[in-house]
């Protein structure tokens, strides 16, 4: 039985979404035995967090599922799906080493953990967030993969929201902490993409 362009699409989606789970569980459970000092969480906070899993995990989720929205499909191209493995590939690779890196001072919510470090090289030496440039990778390989006009960009929709949302929130509260040393960072580094932005 020979699997369409289609269905291949939505298996490598699946498998870098499964991979990406596991990537971060551990780092989940330890992240909790570390004393919290200091938090931002808020409604906007939860509500970006839950956007960013809307649009990278439940919507293109649900359409694997389901079919549904079927009307919003439209061709699927070989060469997007391999360019979709591609990138998504690159984000969950980026993505564990951002976690690697972080190591303790990792959390979901923005929060400062006991001993919290700034962390400024690695996957940081260039970008001040590179664990959302492993978002937006994901979104864009998602849109690639899968060939839905709802579920395919609702990943990079997701990904906006998450990040607009938390990001001047995020820098404000490493410059509280941190001062003239996370300023400085921040005029060596870019946000999401190197020399860029």
């Amino acid at each position: 039985m020979s699997v369409s362009v289609a269905a291949a699409g939505k298996i490598v989606w699946l498998i870098g979404i499964v991979t990406w789970y596991v990537v971060r569980y551990p780092f989940e459970r330890r992240a909790k035995r570390a004393r919290i000092v200091s938090h931002r969480r808020s409604n906007l906070d939860r509500f970006a967090l839950v956007s960013g899993l809307l649009g990278l995990a439940i919507v293109p989720g649900f359409y694997l599922l389901t079919g549904f929205p079927k009307a919003a499909d439209y061709p699927t191209r070989g060469w997007a799906i391999v360019l979709g493995a591609l990138i998504f590939a690159i984000a969950v690779w980026f993505f564990r080493r951002t976690h690697k890196r972080l190591g303790r001072n990792w959390s979901v919510t923005l929060e400062i953990r006991e001993r919290h470090e700034l962390i400024s090289d690695g996957p940081y030496a260039l970008i001040r967030h590179p664990m959302y440039t492993s978002f937006l990778l994901m979104g864009l390989g998602q849109a690639f993969l899968l060939s839905n006009w709802i579920a395919g960009p609702a990943g990079i929709v997701g990904f906006a929201v998450l990040f607009f949302a938390r990001v001047d929130k995020e820098e404000r509260m490493m410059l509280e902490i941190f001062g003239a040393q996370y300023r400085d960072y921040m005029g060596r580094t870019k946000r999401i993409i190197p020399y860029l932005y």
